[in-house]
């Protein structure tokens, strides 16, 4: 799993981690049932502090994307039911603010769906 994180970014470590998972998975670079590096080991693949890498791990843990196995440690489960009203809710609210923020930046409705099919086909790939 190669994670490529921006120690200059405003979005925390942690953060930067999860989204990356979830994106690997949505891509298919990350498999379901496919074991994931230790807290310990990816937290010196790429420095940070073991203790950001378990932030991580616990986000997506609670989200439903991986399950932790005392043997295996973090295994992708993608049990992404049991989020599915919250991840609405967030959906809803993210999706708001960006849409703010494009009307703000004068995109057009077109330069906005042209956006949206370019990301969606990221993922479409599979």
């Amino acid at each position: 799993m190669i994670l490529r994180i921006d120690f200059d970014s405003e979005v925390p470590i942690y953060i930067q981690i999860k989204n990356q998972v979830i994106e690997g998975i949505a891509k298919g670079e990350i498999e379901r049932e496919e074991e994931l590096p230790s807290v310990r080991a990816l937290a010196e693949d790429i420095g940070v502090n073991m203790h950001t890498v378990n932030k991580a791990y616990t986000l997506l843990k609670d989200e439903g994307y991986i399950k932790i196995d005392r043997r295996k440690g973090a295994i992708v489960s993608l049990n992404l039911e049991q989020s599915m009203d919250k991840f609405k809710d967030n959906l809803n609210e993210n999706l708001y603010y960006y849409m703010a923020e494009c009307f703000n930046r004068g995109l057009s409705k077109e330069e906005i769906k042209a956006y949206i099919d370019k990301v969606f086909l990221d993922f479409d790939k599979r």
